[in-house]
């Protein structure tokens, strides 16, 4: 036999079922008996293979699909890894997908967590794919490298990996100075029921984009848009579950007295009031916020040092937790006889 006859790949349509299959790195391809110079050559100008991105081989002539594109972006950024990872304990394993710790991040992945708003996904010049803060790797073709130190867990949409609502929003408005564009995506985030303000707010801080004017604008609308949100779901919590009706969207004031503060919900016979805590946590954006959750805490003391049972709710609670919520509310209700009496206070509608 002579050893220095090289191997032929085999045939394309051996490798090109799906279009996952479709899209090989070189090691893959390796594996499957393609060497690499036989890879080379099957790359030529007027081959029927062409090389996508560094590494990564597109098994058929004509224009990528997109989903296509989407594998090959994260076959790139996890093939090859230059920087080793420390293993956790009893986690020697490799991770479980094809694409390690890589995932699409950004426009691309709200496109497929079904944003209405986001482009569609030929429109993307370019993914983008988060990967670990010490991946060697550099954006080239349609891949966009975004590093971060602590990777979110990925969702598994059609089959790939793909950031949570949050991160990829935050990926995603970094790359944005569309102000329209940047609100629409927020808002429909909350409207949608995609994610909470809260969890919005969150990323967006830790990526240092509250110093942009728009995007603040953007949040201020996010905010209003899951209070209305929070609203009509405490009103479907009480039809739904059977609770006597409170009076809505009061203020209360001592007998000739100040302001105590307004309330969502109130039972005066009761006592009972329910204030939604549509609070969102902006470190370093506005003094103001501080002072406006200590005053938060100061309203909710002085209520109850009047003898007022105050509950409080989260967006996410009436969302996810609705019969438990209205529990808690019913609870605080039927208590109300066994406890002495609230001080007497003056309900105005707010």
């Amino acid at each position: 036999m002579n050893h220095n006859t090289p191997l032929s790949p085999r045939p394309p349509h051996h490798l090109s079922t799906g279009a996952g299959r479709r899209v090989l790195t070189h090691t893959q391809l390796r594996a499957h008996g393609v060497p690499a110079a036989a890879a080379g050559e099957q790359c030529r100008p007027g081959g029927p293979w062409q090389q996508l991105l560094p590494g990564v081989v597109l098994l058929h002539p004509g224009p990528p699909t997109s989903e296509e594109r989407l594998h090959a972006v994260l076959l790139y950024a996890a093939r090859e890894r230059t920087v080793s990872v420390p293993v956790q304990p009893g986690g020697d394993e490799p991770p479980a997908s094809p694409y390690g710790e890589a995932m699409i991040t950004g426009l691309a992945a709200l496109t497929l967590h079904g944003f209405a708003s986001a482009p569609p996904l030929p429109s993307l010049e370019a993914f983008d794919v988060l990967v670990p803060r010490l991946r060697r790797l550099r954006s080239t073709g349609c891949a966009r490298i975004v590093r971060t130190p602590a990777l979110p867990v990925p969702e598994q949409v059609t089959g790939l990996p793909v950031a949570p609502v949050p991160r990829a929003l935050a990926d995603a408005v970094a790359g944005i100075e569309d102000a329209a564009l940047v609100r629409r995506l927020l808002t429909e985030a909350v409207r949608g029921g995609h994610c909470d303000p809260a969890a919005v707010v969150r990323e967006l801080t830790g990526a240092k984009l509250l110093n942009r004017p728009h995007v603040v604008d953007a949040v201020d609308s996010l905010l209003a848009e899951g209070r209305a949100l929070a609203e009509a779901r405490l009103y479907r919590m009480v039809r739904d579950h059977g609770l006597p009706d409170p009076c809505w969207n009061v203020d209360l004031r001592l007998p000739g007295g100040p302001l105590l503060g307004g309330l969502d919900a109130y039972w005066p016979e009761q006592a009972v009031a329910v204030e939604l805590d549509t609070r969102a946590p902006r470190p370093g954006r506005r003094p103001q916020d501080d002072v406006q959750w200590t005053e938060y805490a100061r309203r909710r003391e002085l209520l109850e040092r009047l003898g007022i049972t105050v509950v409080h709710v989260t967006p996410r609670g009436l969302r996810d937790a609705a019969e438990q919520q209205a529990a808690v509310v019913r609870t605080a209700l039927t208590a109300a006889a066994d406890r002495d009496p609230a001080a007497y206070v003056v309900v105005l509608p707010r």
